[in-house]
């Protein structure tokens, strides 16, 4: 099978007329996304995106038309060579390497391969992955810049030692879903009645963490803060997201500010890049809540592939490992960062704000449960509740919990109407 084809779209959807998705750094996002069909010689087809946030996705659209004469011609039948092929070119590469516009393009390319993969098969992408062998798991994985931290042989046995057990997780998962966690109150411009309304809603729907977004005005999130504590009660874990809105020493006294209403977690305290000032905060932050439990730091939804990952595990700069679907070069790029997180021992809870995103993440997280860390203590999945209308396979959420997906593919493909009507500039959305 060769990809004959890739036909690439731009495509947009007006969330910022609701502020659906707004934050401290985002106040006004347009989600969207820059779709990507491959098209084989048998007629089978694979569809992946890369998501942004509105300007810039026609840029994110060259890219991948920059990217398809690397496979059209191309047989795609090994999936780690194919990934390989779109990071290692040597023109390209001068642009990252392996971050920035042409990351996001390989994320889109490498994540509809899968999708053709996983509906040649038959199956979803989570469970084409989990009954693939340890060493084909390790094959997919591009090595380079790792083995100082995780080697082949290490990534082999974390995926040896986590085959028994394997049918039984894959059955508790049919019976009570993969646990989510909600975003939706929480968006920075939305007035307090309506956080206050969601947050009511989100506990009765069955979460048991939602978000707020922080990092706009100290004295609004302590008092968004406290209304959200007051409705969900203290047994309602509340995480805080600042979209790497500080300094560190700013992220510390703006959460040591925070303290009294024990957030579980704080998001994106400060640059994605900050190794260091990551490491720096988390240890400022073990003691600065009077409750005495420290208040965690999770990133990864904007770190740009496995290295700076490995650096953050290394450094020992994150207690929570978010990975995104789309920033990293896809599907096996996910895998080195699921295999790192499992040799440092910590907890995988992805990335999934924004269009077709919780699509894409349940697939990685179901396989990290079945087939590498085999855990679902403290690990959860973010779920924002709009625009899975326009997905043909979307995501079903059940007492606030992901529920497996069982049609073939990546659960990537959007409906052809929805393709037509978000078409930037000219669909009927945006005429």
């Amino acid at each position: 099978m060769k990809v004959v084809a890739v036909d690439s779209y731009d495509v947009r959807f007006p969330t910022s007329l609701q502020l659906a998705g707004s934050d401290a750094m985002n106040p006004d996002p347009d989600y969207s996304v820059a779709y990507v069909v491959l098209r084989t010689d048998t007629g089978a087809e694979g569809h992946g995106f890369t998501f942004t946030i509105g300007r810039g996705n026609e840029v994110c659209r060259a890219a991948l038309e920059a990217l398809a004469p690397l496979i059209i011609g191309h047989p795609i039948d090994d999936l780690g060579e194919f990934g390989r092929r779109l990071t290692h070119d040597s023109q390209i590469r001068w642009l990252g390497p392996e971050k920035g516009v042409m990351q996001l393009a390989a994320a889109a390319l490498v994540n509809a391969a899968w999708d053709l993969r996983a509906k040649a098969a038959g199956k979803p992408v989570w469970r084409l992955l989990a009954e693939m062998s340890p060493q084909e798991i390790v094959d997919l994985i591009d090595w380079r810049y790792l083995s100082d931290a995780l080697t082949p042989g290490e990534a082999y046995d974390i995926l040896t030692s986590a085959r028994p057990g394997r049918a039984e997780r894959i059955a508790h998962l049919e019976q009570v879903g993969y646990p989510a966690y909600t975003t939706s109150p929480g968006w920075l411009g939305y007035p307090d009645e309506k956080l206050v309304r969601l947050a009511r809603q989100a506990v009765a729907d069955g979460y048991s963490l939602i978000k707020l977004k922080v990092g706009g005005n100290l004295a609004d999130d302590v008092r968004r803060l406290a209304l959200a504590r007051e409705v969900v009660g203290p047994d309602i874990r509340i995480a805080v997201d600042a979209n790497q809105r500080w300094d560190v020493a700013e992220a510390v006294s703006w959460m040591t500010a925070l303290a009294p209403y024990d957030p579980w977690w704080i998001e994106e305290p400060t640059s994605p890049d900050d190794v260091l000032g990551h490491a720096a905060i988390r240890s400022a932050l073990a003691t600065a809540a009077p409750h005495g439990r420290p208040i965690r730091v999770a990133t990864g939804e904007h770190v740009a592939n496995r290295i700076m990952f490995k650096q953050l595990l290394q450094a020992d700069a994150v207690d929570v490992v978010q990975l995104d679907a789309c920033r990293v070069a896809g599907v096996n790029e996910n895998l080195a960062i699921l295999l790192l997180a499992a040799k440092f021992g910590k907890p995988v809870c992805p990335h999934a704000g924004g269009v077709g995103l919780c699509e894409l993440v349940q697939h990685l997280s179901i396989f990290d449960y079945v087939a590498v860390s085999g855990q679902l203590t403290d690990r959860t999945i973010e779920y924002v509740d709009h625009l899975h209308e326009h997905f043909v396979d979307p995501v079903v959420i059940e007492r606030g919990a992901y529920q497996v997906p069982h049609a073939p593919g990546y659960s990537a493909t959007m409906r052809p109407e929805s393709l037509r009507e978000y078409a930037f500039p000219d669909g009927p959305a945006w005429r």
